[in-house]
């Protein structure tokens, strides 16, 4: 049934629910709690803000400043040079050869060496020896960031060195590039001269060593075949003292002859003999001759035999050396000759092998001699590139950045998980 006193057609006003009293009551609790977390909001995003502040936006102006105002400008001198031996450098006719070139194991391994000695404390006594680091690296005005401080132990010597120096070496070509920074051009263009002279003489140094112990090695041989040889002479020098014989051999042949001459003598004799028994009688002057001569040239053949192979070693003849004398056999007086005559010509032999080698070793030597080829001298800078002011500062606002964020997100882990 429609209620009078509306019109018809409109709508009547729900009545508004009244609320529990236990549902007001958590209302009203749970209101300053609402306002207590938005208090805590704003003081986490101050903060944030801080934290960026202190650590990103205060560094890097910090940085700009200090790169733009008092950082000191550093030039640079730039080489190039490698390590080349001679046989090497003999297939090479021109500078792009020697940029192509493999470089080969001994003066890789050289280039090594350079690599560093160029680094090293040495290297840092010598050029302090020659320029006084403390003097030419000292702070200039209030950059002391870059300078050497004074009164500093080689250790720290050496590695603000390692800052000032760039070595890069090409495997493949060989090619060792060395970039020296200083505060001025022509002290940075001295000191990489000064390397490269340095380099030049240690590496004239390692071929010279290597050279000469190559060739002393060699030497040795040649002196110790040398000795053998002159023993061995001197020792068939004393035989033949001995022998009283300049060459055995040839005595044994010419014995040899004179007995088969003396047979064949013996022969024609014994034909005689038989011829004249047949016309004569057995005593008769001219068989009795026959028959002497015949008797005489047999002892005499019987002797040359028995010296030919039966003849005995006299100690007065030899002496305390034992060596067969003038009246041993020749057999013996031939086999030890053909001993001393094999001992000198092994000795010759190894000596003229020696000599041989000696003078191949020289060849080697030579050939393999490495020096120290410049492709590029050292520069002279007209404009200072060092230090990168924008770098360094970019540095510094993306490590402020990284340190910033890192704390804002291990806040809100450790809140998450609280």
């Amino acid at each position: 049934m429609a209620n009078p006193s509306n019109p018809v057609g409109e709508k009547t006003a729900r009545p508004r629910p009244v609320a529990h009293p236990n549902v007001r009551v958590l209302e009203g609790l749970l209101q300053p709690k609402k306002k207590k977390k938005t208090g805590l909001l704003k003081i986490r995003h101050w903060v944030m803000i801080s934290g960026f502040f202190l650590l990103v936006l205060v560094p890097t102006a910090l940085s700009s400043l200090y790169m733009s105002v008092i950082a000191a400008d550093q030039y640079h001198s730039s080489t190039s040079f490698a390590v080349r031996s001679i046989d090497s450098a003999a297939m090479t006719s021109d500078i792009l050869g020697m940029f192509s070139q493999s470089a080969s194991s001994s003066t890789v391994a050289d280039s090594y060496i350079l690599q560093d000695y160029i680094l090293s404390e040495k290297m840092v006594s010598e050029l302090d020896a020659e320029f006084d680091l403390e003097t030419i690296y000292a702070p200039r005005g209030l950059d002391f960031f870059f300078g050497l401080a004074s009164d500093s132990p080689i250790e720290d010597q050496a590695s603000y060195w390692n800052h000032m120096v760039q070595v890069n070496f090409d495997h493949a070509s060989g090619i060792i590039q060395l970039t020296v920074k200083a505060f001025d051009p022509e002290t940075a263009r001295k000191i990489a001269d000064f390397i490269v002279k340095r380099c030049e003489n240690l590496i004239n140094q390692l071929s010279n060593d290597a050279r000469s112990e190559t060739v002393r090695l060699a030497n040795e041989e040649v002196q110790l075949a040398e000795k053998r040889l002159a023993g061995a002479r001197l020792e068939l020098r004393r035989f033949r003292d001995v022998s009283q014989e300049a060459d055995p051999v040839e005595g044994a042949k010419l014995a040899t002859q004179l007995v088969a001459s003396m047979e064949q003598e013996l022969a024609r004799l014994n034909a005689d003999l038989a011829t004249a028994r047949q016309q004569m009688a057995e005593d008769t002057p001219r068989i009795r001759v026959i028959k002497a001569q015949i008797n005489s040239l047999e002892t005499q053949i019987q002797q040359e035999r028995q010296r030919l192979g039966a003849g005995e070693v006299t100690a007065g003849a030899s002496g305390e050396t034992g060596r067969p004398g003038v009246d041993s056999a020749v057999s013996e007086r031939l086999q030890v000759f053909e001993e001393l005559e094999t001992q000198r010509e092994f000795a010759q032999q190894s000596y003229v092998a020696a000599l041989a080698s000696l003078e191949k070793a020289r060849i080697e030597a030579i050939s393999k001699q490495r020096y120290l080829a410049t492709f590029i001298q050292p520069t002279l800078s007209e404009q200072a590139q060092y230090p990168n002011r924008f770098l360094n500062v970019l540095l510094v606002l993306l490590g402020g950045l990284f340190f910033w964020g890192v704390g804002t997100l291990s806040y809100y882990n450790i809140r998450d998980r609280a």
